[in-house]
């Protein structure tokens, strides 16, 4: 990661996504930190004035060669300093490849071998149940004109 880069991006907001594909969940295993060797769904930092379906998309492009498109929102996890959103991340092109940094190894896995598999985290496995559930709340976009009025509408 570039110095321009850590200093666009927003530490306490991070997005997933969990993309199905002919019955597959495509996972990526991760190479450093707590994740080095478990197999995640891609995802990662929002930049600072990017939304959340924005950074989807351009970290499932980074990360996988996949285009996704941001679907229902599946997930949320909360602390007293972040949050960690996870979308239904809708198949639209792409072949699967590693980007040979933060994954060495990108998976179209089923759904019931990634639930069982000791290298998927508990985390992942909670996503992956909510999207193979079709669970999740519809996206709806913020379409206001004037940013930062017309929050109800």
């Amino acid at each position: 990661m570039s110095e321009a880069d850590i200093e666009k991006t927003n530490w306490s907001q991070s997005v997933g996504g969990v993309c199905i594909r002919d019955g597959k969940v495509l996972l990526a295993r991760h190479t450093y930190g707590a994740g080095k060797g478990m197999f995640i769904i891609p995802g990662g930092y929002v930049n600072f004035g990017e939304i959340p379906e924005e950074t989807l998309v351009r970290e499932y492009q980074e990360e996988t060669g996949i285009t996704v498109k941001a679907g229902k929102l599946i997930g949320m996890r909360f602390s007293a300093k972040d949050w960690y959103a996870v979308f239904e991340a809708i198949y639209v092109e792409g072949e699967a490849r590693s980007d040979g940094d933060e994954n060495d190894q990108v998976v179209w896995m089923n759904p019931e071998e990634a639930l069982a598999n000791e290298s998927v985290p508990e985390l992942t496995k909670k996503m992956i149940s909510c999207a193979v559930s079709g669970k999740g709340f519809e996206l709806t976009p913020y379409n206001s004109k004037t940013p930062g009025r017309n929050l109800y509408i």
